[in-house]
C-alpha cells in the first residue's frame, strides 16, 4: 500500500519538478499527503449562476453567465492593463486583469457565452471583478464550476499566483490526487470503536470529503471527523504526557503548615483573604505535599490577589526548609513583586533579594553566596535567574509568572538547579478560556482565582472619537484636580503614516501642551532600562501626574492612585490586550475609568470587540470572545509538552464540544491502554510519532 507520507509531489501528474518546489517553499507542501491535508480555508456554492444586477456589497464571490462585449487595454510593458465589458440578459460589469493581459486577451473573444467567477469589488460607483475565472459555457460540461456544488477555496501567496498556480490548477490537482491509490487507500487511523460510537467516516472518504464534497451534509460529517481525530490525537498526546510525567517525577513534600505562614496569615496579611485564593491555597498544599512534583497553573484576573498566593506558596517552602524563586519576563514586574513582597517578607524576617541584568556584579556576587549558604528565602527576577552560574542550597518552588513570555527551554534550566525538581507555579493574569486551556495548559492543573477581593470597583469604560477629545480632555483634567493621576497609552514609538497611528513621543508632546500645569512622564520599549526605571518611578511615587506610554506597562505597574486610562486608537488592540491595560486602573477605593479612542467609522468585528469592552469586565467572558475574533495566537506555541498545536481543521473557539468529547474519549483509551501496546493502540502511537516528534523530550518540563 503506497505511503503518501514518502511520495514526493512532483510525482503527481500535472505537477513537475519545478512547481513541486515552488509549492514547497510557498505552502510546506512537499509530499502526496502534504497536499492532502492542505484543506480549504472554505468553500463556495458554484452550483448558482447569478445575473449582474443581482450584485452587492454582501457576496464574496459571484458566478455570472454571458459574453463579452467588447475589450480595451492600457498601458505599456509590464503595466499592460486588459479591460472587458462582459455583459447578461440583466446588465454589464467590467472585468480587468492587470497581470497577462495579453495571453488573456489572445485566449478570449466577443460573442462567445463564458462562465465568470469572481470577487466583486466597488470601483468609483460601480462593481467590477479583477481576474476573475473564465472558461467557456457548455452544457454538456461537467466542470465543477459549472452548476456542480461546493468548491473548495485555497490558501495561496502572491508568488503562487504570479507563477499562474490558481485556484483552478490547485483544485485539479487535489482531483487527480484523489484518484491515486495512495489517497483511494488511505488508511484509518482512529479505533473501529471509536468510529463506530462517534459516526467517523473513513479517512480516505473524510480526507476526499474535505477537498470535494458531494453536498453540505457531507462535507459537515468530513469536518467533524477530522477535527474529531486531529484533536483526540492531540489530547491523547497531551494526556500521556501527563501520565509520564506523574510516574516519574517526584517532588518535595512539604508536609508542614508551619510559623512563617501562620503568622502571615495571622498578623501581617492586610485583608482577608476571598474564597478563590484560600481554594487555590488548599489545591497547593495539596500538591506539595503529596510526594509528587506540583506543576499547577493559577489563573487570576487583574486584580484577583494572585501575588499574596504566591507568597504564601512560597512561605510553605520556606517553612519546610527550602527556598523559593518568582521569575517575572521584565524588570518591571519582577521590581513590582519585589516591592509588594519586602514589606511583608521584613514582618517576618524573611530575606527577598532581585537579580536581573541590571543588577550590578557586587550584588550578584552577594546573592549567589547567600543562595548557596541558603540564608536567601526567596529570589525574584528576570530570565537572570537561570544563568547557569545561579545555583541555590535547596530549591524547593519556582513561580513562573506571565509564563506564556518564557520558552520551554528556558524554563527547563530551572529544574537544573536542584537534585530533585522544584514543584513550579505558573501565573497568568490573561484568562484563558477552558477549551484552550485544557489544549495549550493542557498538561498542568489549573487553578482559577474567579472572585475580585472585596472593595475592588469595576471600572467603567467608554468609546470616544477623536471629535469628542475635547470632552475627554476635560474629563482628565477634573480627575487630576482632585488629585488622581492618568496613564494615556500609544500603540505606536514613532509615527507610520501608512497605518495613520498617532505615534507616543508625538502624543507626549501633545499632552504636555494640553496640560502645561501637571508633570508628564513617559516610557516606551526602546529606552534604556534606567531611563524607563526612572520615568515609571516618577509616577508610582506621584511626582508625575500623567503617564503616555506604550504597552510596555501593559503588565507590572500597580498605582492604586490611577484613576484614568486612555487608549489611543484603540481598535488597533486585542480583547486581551485592552483588557489587561484597564487592569492598570481601579486598583484603589475610587471610581475608575477607561476611555477607548477610536475612529468614527468602525464595522464589524471591530466595532464588536469595542462593544465586548465596555460592556464586560469580566476577564475569562472577554477571553472567549478574543478567542473567537483572533484564535489561539501565540499561545499556540507555548504548550508544555513543547509542541505547537498545528492544528489543521480544529478552532479551539468554535469546538469546545469535540475537544471535550476527544479529551474524555482520550483518557478512557488510556486508561484501558495506558502504553499504546495493543494493534489499535500501536496504530495510534504511530501516529502520535509522526505529528508530535521532538528532537528534546519537553514532556517532563513544567
Amino acid at each position: 500500500m503506497p505511503n503518501p507520507r514518502k511520495i514526493d509531489l512532483q510525482y503527481l501528474k500535472g505537477v513537475g519538478p519545478k512547481r513541486a518546489e515552488l509549492l514547497r517553499k510557498e505552502l510546506g507542501v512537499a509530499t502526496f499527503h502534504d497536499l492532502m491535508t492542505y484543506y480549504p480555508f472554505r468553500y463556495i456554492d458554484r452550483s448558482t449562476i447569478h445575473h449582474v444586477t443581482d450584485i452587492n456589497d454582501d457576496m464574496p464571490y459571484i458566478q455570472l453567465r454571458g459574453r463579452f462585449v467588447s475589450f480595451g487595454t492600457n498601458g505599456e510593458g509590464a503595466k499592460l492593463r486588459l479591460n472587458a465589458l462582459f455583459a447578461d440578459e440583466t446588465g454589464t460589469i467590467e472585468m480587468v486583469w492587470f497581470n497577462r493581459a495579453r495571453q488573456v486577451a489572445r485566449q478570449l473573444h466577443t460573442g462567445r457565452e463564458y462562465i465568470v467567477f469572481g470577487k466583486p469589488t466597488e470601483y468609483r460607483g460601480h462593481y467590477n471583478i479583477v481576474h476573475p475565472e473564465v472558461e467557456e459555457y457548455s452544457p454538456q460540461s461537467q466542470a465543477p464550476s459549472q452548476g456542480h456544488g461546493l468548491v473548495g477555496v485555497y490558501s495561496l501567496t502572491e508568488r503562487l499566483i504570479t507563477a499562474h498556480v490558481t485556484q483552478r490548477v490547485i483544485q485539479r490537482m487535489i482531483a487527480t490526487l484523489m484518484d491515486t491509490e495512495a489517497a483511494r487507500s488511505l488508511p484509518n487511523i482512529m479505533p473501529a470503536s471509536l468510529m463506530a460510537s462517534r459516526r467517523l467516516l473513513p479517512r480516505a472518504q473524510a480526507v476526499r470529503a474535505m477537498h470535494m464534497p458531494r453536498d453540505v451534509a457531507e462535507l459537515q460529517q468530513a469536518q467533524f471527523t477530522m477535527k474529531y481525530e486531529e484533536l483526540f490525537l492531540l489530547e491523547l498526546n497531551i494526556l500521556r504526557y501527563m501520565s509520564n510525567r506523574g510516574r516519574k517525577v517526584g517532588g518535595h513534600i512539604f508536609s508542614r503548615v508551619g510559623e512563617h505562614f501562620n503568622t502571615f496569615y495571622r498578623e501581617v496579611l492586610p485583608y482577608d483573604l476571598t474564597g478563590a485564593q484560600k481554594r487555590v491555597l488548599r489545591e497547593m498544599r495539596a500538591d506539595m505535599g503529596s510526594g509528587r512534583q506540583m506543576n499547577r497553573l493559577l489563573q487570576g484576573d487583574v486584580g484577583s490577589g494572585k501575588t499574596v498566593v504566591a507568597f504564601m506558596t512560597a512561605l510553605l517552602a520556606v517553612d519546610n526548609g527550602y527556598q523559593a524563586c518568582v521569575m517575572a519576563p521584565t524588570e518591571i514586574l519582577a521590581n513590582q513583586h519585589l516591592e509588594t513582597m519586602i514589606p511583608w517578607a521584613e514582618r517576618l524576617g524573611l530575606s527577598v533579594a532581585l537579580l536581573t541584568g541590571s543588577t550590578r556584579q557586587s550584588e550578584r556576587t552577594a546573592i549567589h553566596g547567600r543562595l548557596m549558604d541558603g540564608t536567601l528565602n526567596i529570589l525574584v527576577g528576570t530570565h537572570a535567574l537561570i544563568e547557569d552560574n545561579v545555583q541555590w542550597a535547596r530549591l524547593g518552588l519556582a513561580v513562573i509568572d506571565e509564563q506564556h513570555r518564557f520558552g520551554v527551554a528556558q524554563r527547563a534550566k530551572l529544574w537544573e538547579k536542584a537534585a530533585v525538581p522544584p514543584h513550579v507555579l505558573v501565573m497568568t493574569a490573561t484568562p484563558i478560556p477552558r477549551t484552550l486551556a485544557m489544549t495549550v495548559y493542557g498538561d498542568l492543573d489549573v487553578s482559577v482565582i474567579d472572585e475580585l477581593p472585596p472593595g475592588r470597583k469595576p471600572v467603567t469604560t467608554v468609546t470616544r472619537t477623536d471629535d469628542q477629545r475635547e470632552r475627554v480632555n476635560r474629563f482628565i483634567g477634573s480627575q487630576l484636580r482632585e488629585g488622581h493621576q492618568v496613564y494615556i497609552v500609544y500603540p505606536l514609538i514613532e509615527e507610520n503614516e501608512k497605518l495613520d497611528l498617532l505615534a507616543v513621543e508625538k502624543g507626549y508632546e501633545m499632552v504636555c501642551d494640553t496640560f502645561p500645569s501637571y508633570r508628564v512622564a513617559m516610557v516606551h520599549g526602546r529606552m534604556k532600562p534606567a531611563e524607563k526605571d526612572h520615568q515609571m518611578e516618577l509616577f508610582a511615587s506621584g511626582k508625575a501626574h500623567i503617564l503616555v506610554a506604550t504597552t510596555v506597562i501593559e503588565v507590572g505597574v500597580n498605582v492604586p492612585n490611577a484613576s484614568v486610562m486612555v487608549i489611543e486608537n484603540a481598535e488597533r488592540f486585542g480583547l486581551s490586550q485592552l483588557h489587561q491595560l484597564r487592569g492598570r486602573v481601579g486598583r484603589g477605593a475610587d471610581r475608575s475609568y477607561c476611555v477607548l479612542m477610536t475612529r468614527h467609522d468602525l464595522k464589524g468585528s471591530t466595532r464588536h470587540r469595542l462593544d465586548v469592552m465596555t460592556q464586560t469586565t469580566d476577564g475569562f467572558l472577554i477571553a472567549e470572545e478574543d478567542l473567537k475574533l483572533r484564535g489561539p495566537g501565540d499561545l499556540e506555541g507555548t504548550m508544555q509538552s513543547g509542541m505547537a498545536l498545528n492544528l489543521k481543521v480544529a478552532k479551539l473557539a468554535q469546538d469546545g464540544q469535540i475537544v471535550q468529547l476527544a479529551r474524555d474519549d482520550a483518557e478512557r483509551w488510556l486508561n484501558n491502554d495506558p502504553n499504546l501496546t495493543s494493534t489499535e493502540g500501536r496504530r495510534l502511537d504511530h501516529e502520535l510519532q509522526l505529528i508530535f516528534n521532538k528532537t528534546h523530550d519537553w514532556s517532563q518540563i513544567s
